[in-house]
């Protein structure tokens, strides 16, 4: 007991003070980042009537907002054009981004420093919304499914951090494979896909809310069908009609005045439902994430 005593690594009262003011600092500045969406949360389970005063707690806890908006007309297949739209979207950039950031990092691939400079320099230099917009439609692209995954499966951003990634791999591991015999595409989905998961679960994360959160290419393409209707974008209209849409909501109905929903609990409710799909995954994802921005701002 004594020995271990001894072995402590003492503290000084500066050092002590420093921690506790550090962490006082973060935990302050945690509470200012979490609180506007906590509002968020709290207003959209208070009740219609007193929901301008839930500031902590739900003032008059109710999930009758949920139910009720829910409830609006075509919302759940909003919701799935947005799901289905992450997800495909989401594999279709990370397999095309994956496998062009790996040829980039080939020293044999043809053309390579013209086309990775091409690349680098669509980044910085686009061509404008309408020839944008006129390349969509002239490929027949407009008011379809795929407007919203074709346009989005190469980006350069994506593509930079892959090759990044890729380059500070062990060069011994691909030629142990080839001298086995192994052919390109076996070494890039059974050794370097495997061993960049850190990278890909990072762009994973970028490419699903980045489909996620999509509206505006809603609003330019596909405006014309409304079976075509993202959740963001029935959100966008959502906020901007939220005193007609309580009307809509209350139309009808033998309803008290306080039950009535308020263009306000309107706002709130339809922001979660979008919001909390992202909050589920992010978490499961952010060790993969954090690992491989970090190599990647190391390598370059």
């Amino acid at each position: 007991m004594k020995d271990s005593r001894k072995n402590k690594i003492r503290v000084s009262a500066g050092r002590r003070i420093f921690l506790a003011l550090n962490y006082l600092f973060f935990t302050l500045i945690i509470i200012i980042c979490s609180y506007p969406l906590w509002y968020v949360f709290v207003q959209s389970l208070s009740k219609e009537f007193v929901a301008g005063k839930g500031v902590i707690v739900p003032n008059g806890f109710t999930l009758r907002n949920y139910q009720q908006v829910m409830k609006l007309k075509g919302i759940g297949n909003a919701f799935k054009i947005s799901a289905l739209r992450t997800v495909l979207g989401c594999l279709i950039t990370v397999t095309s981004c994956m496998i062009l950031g790996y040829l980039f990092s080939k020293q044999e691939m043809p053309f390579r420093k013209l086309m990775y400079r091409g690349l680098v320099i669509c980044m910085y230099v686009s061509g404008g919304l309408i020839p944008y917009y006129l390349t969509v439609k002239m490929v027949g692209l407009i008011n379809t499914f795929w407007v919203y995954v074709v346009p989005f499966a190469v980006s350069a951003y994506y593509v930079i951090l892959i090759k990044t990634f890729i380059e500070q791999l062990p060069a011994s591991v691909e030629e142990s494979a080839m001298l086995d015999g192994a052919g390109i595409f076996t070494i890039l989905f059974r050794i370097i896909l495997p061993m960049s998961m850190p990278i890909i679960a990072t762009i994973a994360v970028y490419a699903s809310v980045a489909q996620w959160n999509s509206w505006f290419d809603n609003h330019l393409y596909t405006g014309l069908r409304e079976d075509l209707t993202t959740l963001q974008y029935m959100l966008y209209n959502y906020l901007n009609q939220a005193e007609k849409l309580s009307q809509v909501l209350a139309e009808g109905r033998n309803i008290n005045e306080e039950q009535i929903l308020t263009p306000k609990g309107v706002r709130m409710t339809v922001t979660m439902i979008t919001v909390i799909p992202v909050l589920c995954i992010y978490p499961f994802l952010q060790r993969f994430f954090v690992k491989g921005i970090m190599i990647g701002a190391v390598k370059g």
